[in-house]
């Protein structure tokens, strides 16, 4: 079956204690890896039953095998390193929350530098968690991966090194190989649904980031048809039968946003240049804007309306999901909508501030809610 489904989600689960406890015992050297890997294993499964019992076709290891959204697939790259973004929560070791409370031992967020040539590594990136994966479930097996545009937003030119790369075509020329050579890989093994996640298009709505993107050097009004350029180039060769979707986000870190503003300044461009099949669109509340950009959907993509939070546990009214639902369609046919959370439940190891049950709770609700609006959840 095709993706995006009725009811769908964006992929990332709460990474349970023990998960985390055995990924400490292998980074203390305390645990092997074949040993960490049985673990993840055990709670894929565990993972995979949870969203097959709340009636998702579109089933993810939940990033199980990560510890972050980005940084593990972007890091893997040869040619990649990883650098600490700096900032006031890095030194103090903490991270306020929208509740008020405080994280302890927060890992400031990494940004991704090019330091060489860039290259798929053998045997690809996500090649063994989809192949488990996809054994694990008889339903629709997704995987998610950073957008290629990661590779330079956070630096601009100033994030490539200018030996490696004199030249930003080739840059960009090579960016989009590799992540057409994983689609590649991963298609070979089944793969029917593959997503994005890019949380630049959505930055660019920001007035803050797009000062930020003037003083790397980067046009913010050129960037959007730049990364749709790229996407487009990255998925260029795959297969009739794959689904690409890209997932856009202000940013989801223990419950909280990194960016606000609405969709307006990239949306006819994201909209009529991304060559793709849906979109993953941030709803849940008033940093995200209103419906009115969905005016420029073209027929064809389907929008999935992340009008459920991902970021605390309580349900929304089902009133309250059909009143928005109501809403978009003043703007574009319901035909082509989906459901969805917002955002992942757990961008990182650290995760949002609910429990294992109210997010399995969270995507009962949406296969519900998409059954009473659309008849169906897929």
């Amino acid at each position: 079956m095709r993706g995006p489904f009725r009811a769908d989600h964006v992929g990332s689960f709460l990474r349970p204690p023990a998960l985390m406890a055995a990924r400490k015992d292998f980074a203390d050297g305390k645990a092997t890896r074949d040993e960490l890997t049985a673990v993840e294993d055990e709670h894929i499964r565990t993972i995979v039953a949870m969203q097959e019992n709340a009636g998702i076709q579109a089933v993810t290891d939940g990033d199980f095998r990560r510890t972050s959204w980005s940084g593990d697939f972007l890091a893997a790259i040869e040619g990649v390193e990883l650098e600490t973004i700096v900032s006031p929560s890095a030194t103090t070791g903490y991270t306020d929350t929208p509740k008020g409370g405080k994280v302890e031992n927060w890992t400031p967020p990494s940004a991704p530098r090019t330091v060489s040539k860039l290259k798929l590594p053998a045997g690809g990136i996500q090649h063994k968690s989809f192949a488990f994966l996809n054994k694990t479930t008889s339903r629709t097996a997704k995987v998610t991966v950073p957008s290629p545009s990661m590779l330079h937003f956070r630096g601009g030119r100033d994030g490539v090194d200018q030996d490696a790369y004199p030249e930003m075509d080739a840059f960009f020329d090579d960016v989009a190989e590799v992540w057409r050579d994983e689609i590649a890989d991963l298609a070979a093994l089944g793969c029917t649904y593959f997503q994005m996640d890019d949380t630049n298009m959505a930055y660019l709505c920001d007035p803050d980031f797009r000062e930020r993107v003037k003083g790397l050097g980067e046009d913010p009004d050129d960037l959007p048809h730049r990364y749709a350029q790229l996407i487009n180039d990255a998925i260029k060769d795959r297969p009739d039968d794959m689904a690409v979707t890209v997932h856009l986000c202000r940013g989801n870190s223990f419950s909280r946003g990194h960016a606000e503003g609405g969709y307006e300044p990239v949306v006819e461009i994201m909209f009529n240049e991304f060559k793709i099949d849906g979109f993953f669109l941030e709803y849940d509340d008033a940093r995200s804007g209103d419906f009115s950009p969905l005016r420029f959907v073209p027929k064809g993509p389907k929008i999935v309306l992340g009008v459920v939070t991902s970021k605390f546990g309580e349900l929304e009214s089902k009133d309250d999901i059909k009143r928005r639902i109501d809403e978009a369609c003043k703007y574009m046919p319901v035909e082509q909508m989906c459901l969805s959370p917002q955002c992942g439940f757990a961008s990182h190891t650290g995760g949002n501030l609910l429990s294992e049950d109210e997010q399995a709770a969270k995507l009962a609700f949406i296969v519900e809610m998409a059954e009473e609006i659309w008849g169906t959840a897929q």
